[in-house]
């Protein structure tokens, strides 16, 4: 089940800084690095959902899980996970939709 109330607009850069090793002046860089590079990423995500094609599926998911791990989003980062092992596994019944959804609000909630 996708996890629905993710919310990172109270992201503190001090906190994020600490857990990734940089400095704090480097996270808005990297939040919007992420958003501009998720918003791509997300559509064609949504088009290789709609097209069921599993091998872009597991691919795009599979950015959107790095990138937001390596940001420590790790609700994002989880139900990425999940689509991608499902088209890995060319998963016909997985809510693919739900948890495209749920990454898409979460993403959404992200303040520079």
């Amino acid at each position: 089940m996708p996890i629905t109330n993710p919310d990172y607009s109270n992201i503190n850069p001090e906190e994020m800084a600490a857990a990734i090793g940089l400095k704090a002046k480097h996270i808005p860089l990297l939040v919007g690095s992420f958003l501009d590079e998720s918003t791509p990423i997300l559509q064609n995500l949504e088009d290789a959902i709609s097209s069921k094609n599993y091998t872009d599926i597991k691919s795009f998911a599979h950015s959107i899980k790095g990138s937001a791990g390596n940001l420590r989003f790790n609700e994002i980062y989880e139900m990425a996970r999940e689509i991608e092992l499902a088209g890995a596994q060319e998963s016909a019944d997985f809510d693919y939709d739900g948890y495209f959804v749920a990454i898409k609000t979460a993403i959404s909630t992200i303040k520079v």
